[in-house]
């Protein structure tokens, strides 16, 4: 891709979002403006922001790049991410923007009366928004470098300067107007490539996406290498070699053809090395990927990606994904921001139907990659497929303004997702420890920015979706029990949250730093802390509901009652509208 084309994207969209920041800026007059908006924010333009910032790089990216390699069980990642809005619909919506609290901290103290509950879940706050925040920045990075070859930490240092710029200017009520641009945005980057891909793949004939063995390059291929790659061969190729292959240089020219078998096993190349493949050879992977070969794409359950329990894999991502949804604090604070019930209902049926016509699209890109740029398995950059197909599969000033297109809106998933994340954290920190004022907001959104931004430019980090994906394992284990029992189980005890808080949000927490640690392993106990949802989130509700029940002397059946009455009456049967935030209150002076 041209460098100046993809640096003009990112300038657009940077400064797209400073212009919106600027225009929330003039309208955040009160500290309301910065933590809900006022409670003003329209259904549809709600709706629009929520998607803006949940649609996030392992939307624009991962989705794509784990369907190219792993085939059709990482389907799970888009169906888990949309159908977990209908559970929030169900369970969590309107009890939630009813209940008078704006935050999850103040939620926990409000329903159980209980600080340390409180101080409990902004620390589980602060840890899902930054392991969700790391992988923003690393996609960022990843795209800089894609399309303009600058350091990986340049990317995630423009983000995170960007992001804590406009949290810090004019909280909620800029960061609204920003993510609802940017959803449409990210929705005609990745649509309008579409049409040109798919025509591109029925040009070429329609080839299967399946083969009867590994995937294999379409027509002769160059693969230039920008760093050293390490890759698995599994069928011998001939192949033709400029560069340092397997610790030999190799020179190009008719007098030094460099033509060489890579036999069966372990190769590595240096970065700048370019290899020439000819058409119908089998395509190497990068070591550790273990792509799905043959039919064992399209067929679930078939141990793709080197899964040894598939079928606990697959249900342990979906009950993470589908329940972890309503624990991102990015998320429900949404909800603090429409007028009542009824609109927090509305905003999530919208939501709904635009992650449902969102989602289709990435789909098409990891199954078209697989065909169209089958290289991408060896360099290991399967992330890529959205910004890399549209200029491989249509020549000259076309195809690369269609990947200026998509790196625009690669950028907008990552600056709307971190923006969300960036405004939850502020929002608990300035609540918590800097007495609510806006002057405190705008150096909590400082303290929120900094931490993920050192992660990302200190580790490489796991596959986008499926780093964000323990970041929702984090959350379903911890908030997704705090929230369900608490809306609708009056006997949930202060002690019980607590407990089960700490047990299961620090199981999970514990895997998602080993499996970080350590890499994909294999066996059942790699499985079990690779996908920890399946155990944690029992473990989690087991502990709530056994100590409650023990601690049953604990509830105060009044403030409990007044609680779940102002949660499940509707606001016209109710006292009203809860009052807009300011600086924090205790649970008993709000009472």
């Amino acid at each position: 891709m041209n460098p100046g084309l993809g640096l003009a994207a990112l300038a657009v969209v940077l400064v797209a979002t400073a212009a919106f920041g600027i225009y929330g800026l003039r309208l955040s007059r009160a500290t309301s403006d910065f933590y809900v908006a006022s409670r003003e924010v329209s259904p549809l333009w709600n709706a629009a922001a929520i998607g803006g910032e949940y649609l996030s790089a392992a939307s624009f990216l991962g989705v794509a790049g784990l369907v190219m390699a792993y085939g059709v069980d990482m389907l799970a990642y888009p169906v888990g991410y949309t159908a977990g809005y209908l559970v929030l619909l169900l369970l969590v919506a309107a009890p939630l923007r009813r209940s008078g609290a704006y935050t999850l901290p103040d939620f926990a103290e409000e329903r159980l009366g209980s600080v340390a509950v409180r101080r409990v879940a902004a620390v589980l706050v602060a840890v899902i928004a930054w392991l969700y925040l790391v992988p923003q920045l690393q996609g960022a990075g990843l795209t800089l470098e894609t399309v303009t070859g600058a350091p990986r930490w340049t990317g995630a240092l423009v983000v995170a300067v960007v992001v804590v710029g406009v949290a810090a200017a004019g909280g909620m009520r800029s960061v609204t107007l920003v993510q609802g641009f940017q959803f449409w945005l990210k929705l005609t980057a990745i649509a309008v490539p579409v049409v040109f891909l798919v025509l591109a793949w029925r040009s070429a004939g329609a080839p299967a996406l399946t083969g009867p063995d590994v995937p294999r390059f379409h027509g002769a291929t160059v693969v230039r290498l920008q760093d050293a790659v390490r890759f698995d061969v599994t069928t011998p190729v001939t192949v033709r070699v400029s560069g340092t292959l397997d610790g030999r240089t190799y020179a190009a020219g008719p007098a030094a053809p460099g033509t060489v078998t890579l036999g069966k096993g372990e190769h590595t190349a240096s970065g700048g090395t370019a290899l020439t493949f000819p058409g119908g050879a089998p395509v190497p992977h990068r070591h550790g990927l273990t792509p799905a070969t043959g039919a064992s794409w399209a067929n679930p359950l078939s141990g793709a990606g080197g899964r040894s329990h598939p079928l606990y894999a697959l249900y342990s991502i979906l009950l993470a994904t589908l329940l972890g949804t309503m624990g991102l604090p990015h998320v429900l604070v949404r909800f603090y921001t429409n007028p009542d019930g009824r609109a927090a209902r509305r905003t999530t049926l919208l939501v709904l139907v635009l992650l449902s016509a969102f989602y289709l699209l990435p789909t098409v890109y990891g199954a078209l990659g697989r065909v169209l740029a089958p290289q991408l398995l060896l360099t290991g950059q399967t992330d890529t497929a959205v910004l890399v197909l549209p200029q491989l599969t249509q020549a000259g000033e076309g195809g690369r303004l269609l990947a200026a297109l998509a790196t625009a809106g690669a950028f907008a998933a990552f600056v709307s997702t971190a923006s969300g994340l960036t405004v939850s954290v502020a929002g608990v920190v300035s609540q918590d420890l800097l007495h609510g004022s806006k002057r405190g907001f705008r150096w909590a959104s400082l303290v929120a920015g900094v931490p993920p931004l050192v992660m990302a430019t200190a580790t490489d980090g796991l596959p986008v979706a499926d780093a964000i994906g323990l970041a929702f394992a984090v959350a379903a284990s911890s908030f997704c029990p705090l929230l369900v029992l608490g809306i609708w189980w009056r006997g949930l005890t202060d002690r019980g949250a607590l407990l089960g808080l700490v047990a299961g949000g620090g199981l999970a927490a514990v895997a998602v730093v080993l499996t970080s640690v350590r890499g994909p392993g294999s066996g059942w106990s790699a499985a079990l802390l690779e996908q920890p949802a399946a155990w944690t989130v029992p473990v989690a509700f087991a502990v709530m509901v056994t100590v409650s029940l023990l601690t049953r002397h604990r509830l105060s059946p009044a403030a409990v009652d007044r609680v779940m009455l102002r949660m499940h009456l509707p606001e016209e049967v109710g006292s009203g509208p809860a009052p807009l935030p300011g600086p924090r209150a205790s649970a008993a002076e709000r009472a």
